[in-house]
């Protein structure tokens, strides 16, 4: 197994606690989404497991050892924690010559890297000259230069353009699908519910949740029934004789709670109500994400009084 273990651990700062008696594992085949609002101890974490932090106690390994004990450790574990990091005065082809070389690596996948990443183009330009984009692509080309079983990314969406953006949302299902360890920290709620099989969520260092993420969602936000009608008198009267609660908005459509599709269509059928839409309206991620940390939010703005 690759997974990644994380056993009680905690990380403390001074008297601030980053981490806070942390358990969790990320499996292989799937991919997992790794959420928290800012502070929340994602990026400590990722640097615990990557050995760039010592734990003040408890464990972080992969594949049951941990990461500093491994050999080549670009052939285990492929990382991005910040696009920035690669040597500005370098061209971008020679950054993975240079952690190929490291790692006992052949140039040939550096050549590999840079076609699947798009890079080649721009190989022999300095990486000073990439934008924010071709960085991130830079440092996901690193990530997976040894064909690592398990790959740990932190926002690797920022900077990316919409092509991008879907290209790496096919990689990760790529490689999830493929049998290894996916774990990706990210900001985007709906970006993440495109690509994430598996929740992780943190809040001030705490375990929040560890849930698929179909599980996480339906857990916290009911789903409900769109509905838009030329007569909302009649729709009102119908759905009040049948126990649903609805609420009417702004637009003119009407959202019924904890209701399904096929049962409202029939009542309105039945009751002669003309609709003009009919839709189940799923919950999303980020409600379900802002309902669990409303209060573990640590940076927080203020509503502006009119």
């Amino acid at each position: 197994m690759t997974s990644i273990e994380v056993q009680a651990l905690t990380k403390e700062f001074g008297s601030r606690r980053a981490v806070d008696d942390l358990t969790f594992t990320v499996r292989p085949g799937r991919v997992t989404g790794f959420l928290g609002p800012n502070g929340a101890g994602k990026s400590t974490t990722l640097r615990l497991v990557l050995g760039l932090d010592r734990p003040t106690s408890g464990t972080a390994t992969v594949g049951g050892r941990a990461y500093p004990t491994l050999q080549e450790p670009l052939r285990h574990v492929g990382a991005l924690l910040d696009a920035q990091a690669a040597h500005g005065s370098r061209t971008g082809r020679d950054h993975l010559r240079t952690l190929a070389a490291s790692n006992r690596i052949p140039d040939r996948r550096v050549d590999e890297l840079l076609e699947q990443t798009g890079l080649a183009p721009a190989a022999r330009r300095r990486v000073k000259t990439y934008s924010l984009g071709m960085r991130q692509r830079l440092g996901i080309a690193a990530a997976l230069l040894g064909d690592p079983a398990v790959v740990m990314l932190d926002e690797p969406s920022n900077g990316l353009d919409p092509e991008g953006i879907i290209w790496i949302r096919e990689l990760l299902r790529r490689l999830a699908g493929e049998g290894r360890t996916v774990l990706v920290s990210s900001h985007l709620m709906n970006e993440t519910a495109s690509f994430a099989d598996h929740l992780v969520v943190l809040g001030r260092g705490r375990l929040l949740a560890d849930t698929p993420m179909r599980e996480f969602i339906h857990a916290r936000v009911q789903p409900s029934v769109r509905v838009r009608t030329t007569d909302p008198t009649a729709l009102k009267a119908a759905l009040a004789e049948h126990g649903h609660d609805a609420a009417e908005h702004e637009d003119g459509h009407w959202s019924v709670r904890h209701a399904r599709v096929d049962d409202i269509g029939r009542l309105a059928s039945a009751a002669g109500v003309p609709l003009l839409e009919l839709a189940a309206e799923e919950g999303t991620l980020e409600q379900a994400y802002l309902d669990l940390t409303a209060t573990e939010t640590e940076f927080t703005a203020q509503p502006q009084e009119a």
